[in-house]
């Protein structure tokens, strides 16, 4: 299993000491957000003072580039990492896609669909395979000039992930993707009961198996060696959880659990400005489906225990933010991070 650091937004010097240090530290890779900076600048500068570590973007939002600018730029990263570059992407919410982008976003579903094949299709014109003629229902893309491609490059073309989180989305990414860009804010039995069959059944369509498809999994954490220790990683994670499931679509993350009205009871203390409040609604018990809580030295094990055979990849959601609080904190992760490699 391979394990990622989910990095703060960093400026570009600062990512590429981070990198270093990430690398060194035994971590397989860095996903890199789009949480205040660019994602793609980012794996750029990453990626050229490393050798081992690889990198995704968890996610890049897509609707606000055309697919012959995120082709063209994943190209160019997945040749400077020399292959080591994984193209996240995902579709955001309508709010900021039409209020922060500017840009059209239903239906996200279909459009994703059709966005992703678009890509596709630019990298088979890339390598000189098929000349550039997508018709698609969102996007029609027909010119590709010589002077305007990059043309083939030396290493395989850069895995593509998708996120997703109902039904159609997990289906598509399960047809189409390589890999699927799991929400940090998920259960086991979500896992199991919605998440795996869903991506299979997408797979199938297709002739392939669900094995075929990879799950990243971002993982909430509360680590610590005293009670101290876990209490702020405990209310951070507390936090993440109310943020996350106060949007009415994930509301039946906490149904699926038992937990039904859940989303309702935050939502009415978000709408009385009750951040604190929000909180509170996460009881210990809810809070356990979504975290996974240990002792430094046995959270490897435990995020082994929980994920193996399930995920490709974890994701560590705090790792980075603990990296630019501290980055002595590289240390224990670096630990966390080998032993789950080794893990067998």
């Amino acid at each position: 299993m391979k394990i990622d650091m989910m990095s703060n937004p960093l400026e570009l010097h600062a990512i590429q000491r981070m990198a270093r240090e990430v690398e060194q530290a035994g971590f397989s890779g860095i996903t890199f957000t789009e949480g205040g900076r660019t994602a793609y600048l980012s794996v750029a500068a990453a990626a050229l003072v490393t050798q081992r570590l690889e990198f995704a973007t968890g996610i890049a939002v897509a609707f606000p580039r055309s697919p012959m600018i995120t082709a063209a730029t994943a190209w160019e990263l997945q040749e400077a990492s020399r292959g080591r570059f994984r193209l996240g992407l995902g579709t955001q919410v309508r709010a900021h896609i039409t209020r922060r982008y500017g840009v059209e976003f239903d239906p996200p579903g279909p459009r994703m669909r059709d966005y992703i094949s678009a890509v596709k299709a630019i990298f088979r014109a890339y390598r000189g395979e098929e000349k550039l003629n997508y018709d698609g229902t969102y996007y029609k893309l027909t010119l590709l000039n010589n002077m305007w491609s990059p043309g083939s490059i030396d290493y395989p073309d850069p895995a593509i992930d998708a996120a997703a989180v109902n039904p159609y989305m997990l289906k598509m990414a399960g047809e189409l993707c390589d890999g699927v860009q799991v929400h940090p804010f998920h259960s086991q039995r979500y896992i199991e009961d919605k998440l795996l069959p869903a991506v299979a059944d997408g797979a199938n369509r297709t002739g392939r198996e669900a094995g075929d498809v990879d799950l990243l999994v971002p993982v909430l954490t509360i680590v610590g060696d005293t009670e101290e220790q876990k209490a702020a990683s405990r209310e951070f994670c507390r936090q993440q959880v109310a943020f996350y499931g106060s949007t009415p679509n994930y509301a039946f993350q906490f149904d699926l659990l038992g937990f039904a009205g859940t989303t309702a009871k935050i939502r009415e203390r978000q709408k009385a400005g009750d951040m604190a409040g929000m909180s509170a609604v996460i009881s210990d018990e809810i809070l356990s489906h979504f975290t996974v809580e240990a002792r430094w030295d046995d959270l490897a094990d435990r995020l082994v225990s929980r994920y193996r055979g399930v995920a490709e990849r974890l994701i560590i959601y705090t790792a980075g933010m603990d990296y630019a609080r501290d980055p002595a904190t590289i240390g224990p992760w670096g630990e966390v991070a080998r032993a789950v490699v080794a893990s067998k």
